[in-house]
């Protein structure tokens, strides 16, 4: 309930410019434009339980709001993170009521994801029933962090960091509502959306603070610098920023876009990963992506991860960005690594073929006696080496596993196994005559 003095205490400009319709939401015209699936969902009063994922400052409490508003439905908002069992029964206890005379509930749930797996389940008879339409909202990924159960029941819709259009439309908005201009220059006023890193909460934020400013002068990009903080990136090492920033890490330098690589990795220690976990990270694609083609990238990877270790941080990254490069600008194969596979599918599938005899080695007179070790040609003993001796199963053709790509130094030995696979060839030729 409002107080008699709520209308004259302070309110910061993020709420005082806070869109009264759907259609002054910004940067989220893709659910919320004509056509827009949230939009066409308010438009035929027949609201689904839904989860808004997306950034921080991008609309997700707002939008539920709203849509609370448009559809008549009575708004309850509960946080995941203050909010427990006592408080979920009481708001479920409350739409009941209303249900019984005939008003609907959105129950809007901020940070859902910090529910458990058991929390989550408990809305679920709620959502059913109809008791309730949820409305989640996530800054995490709900494939990994929501039930299977709860995903069933409501669509997921994704709302999008705020462009810089969607960012220029705030600030004109709260220069409207304050009835004059930021305090800043042009190339300060670009500045100033590009700290807020696609936060609009966090750029209104920003503007107030500029506006309290009195001394009138406009600021450039180095003073706003001093007056402000930039924003700090997005980046939570134990979530799903961790593994699609070292996705983008590891797939640019398969591409050999050793910048991206490179920008990837800052992107990655700015958000405080462990360059220990970038290091391994690399060692895997040295093998994994550059292989023969390249055996010294093998060497490089654990080089820097050696060099980090002993030096630390900062001093070390520079170690590693040096291996970032020399990955980056490597010859490609992934020979090595679909050998592997393919090495592995066929032990599976004849994983109780025994060595052929010749190749055993026979200790006891018996084994000699079942012909252990009988019919072996000692490769240094024969002409260049080699004896062309079959050493895969008897009762198995002979497969091809490995097929070097013409890459770097896998040239040499597609050459070198060609060598080989002519001269047994005619070793088995020389026998057979």
């Amino acid at each position: 309930m409002s107080t008699l003095f709520e209308a004259d205490a302070p309110r910061p400009l993020a709420d005082r410019i806070r869109p009264a319709t759907l259609a002054e939401v910004v940067g989220q015209d893709h659910i919320l434009g004509p056509d827009g699936p949230l939009q066409r969902m308010v438009s035929s009063g027949k609201l689904a339980s839904i989860i808004l994922w997306g950034p921080p400052g991008t609309g997700k409490t707002t939008i539920a709001r709203l849509i609370a508003r448009d559809t008549s439905f009575a708004f309850t908002p509960l946080s995941a993170v203050f909010s427990g069992v006592a408080d979920v029964r009481k708001a479920v206890e409350e739409a009941k009521r209303r249900r019984d005379m005939g008003q609907g509930t959105l129950l809007f749930v901020d940070e859902i994801h910090r529910f458990n797996r058991a929390q989550q389940d408990g809305f679920l008879p709620f959502v059913e029933d109809g008791t309730i339409v949820l409305v989640g909202a996530t800054t995490e990924n709900p494939s990994f962090e929501l039930n299977a159960a709860l995903l069933s029941r409501a669509q997921v819709m994704v709302l999008h960091r705020l462009d810089d259009a969607a960012l220029e439309e705030l600030l004109a908005r709260a220069e409207a509502m304050e009835k004059r201009e930021l305090p800043v220059d042009d190339d300060a006023r670009l500045a100033l959306r590009a700290m807020a890193d696609g936060d609009g909460r966090y750029l209104l934020n920003l503007a107030d603070s500029l506006f309290g400013l009195h001394d009138g002068e406009k600021l450039s990009p180095d003073k706003l610098a001093n007056v402000v903080q930039s924003r700090q990136p997005l980046y939570d090492k134990g979530q799903e920023a961790h593994y699609n920033l070292i996705s983008a890490l590891h797939k640019s330098l398969r591409g050999s876009d050793t910048e991206a690589a490179l920008y990837w990795f800052e992107r990655m220690i700015a958000g405080g990963e462990d360059p220990r976990y970038i290091a391994r990270r690399l060692v895997r694609f040295a093998s994994e992506d550059i292989g023969m083609a390249d055996p010294n990238a093998l060497t490089q990877s654990i080089a820097a991860w050696e060099a980090f270790e002993r030096l630390g941080s900062p001093e070390g990254e520079l170690a590693i960005v040096q291996c970032i490069i020399y990955l980056g600008t490597a010859p490609k194969s992934n020979a090595a690594y679909k050998a592997e596979k393919a090495a592995k599918r066929l032990a599976r599938e004849t994983g109780s073929l025994m060595p052929p005899k010749h190749i055993l080695n026979a200790p006891t007179k018996l084994m000699k006696d079942i012909g252990y070790g009988q019919g072996y040609k000692y490769d240094h003993d024969a002409t260049d080496g080699f004896s062309g001796q079959d050493y895969f199963p008897d009762d198995m053709q002979r497969p091809s596993i490995y097929t070097p790509r013409d890459q770097g130094f896998e040239r040499e030995i597609s050459k070198r196994m060609k060598y080989w696979a002519d001269l047994r060839n005619q070793r088995r030729k020389d026998d057979d005559s």
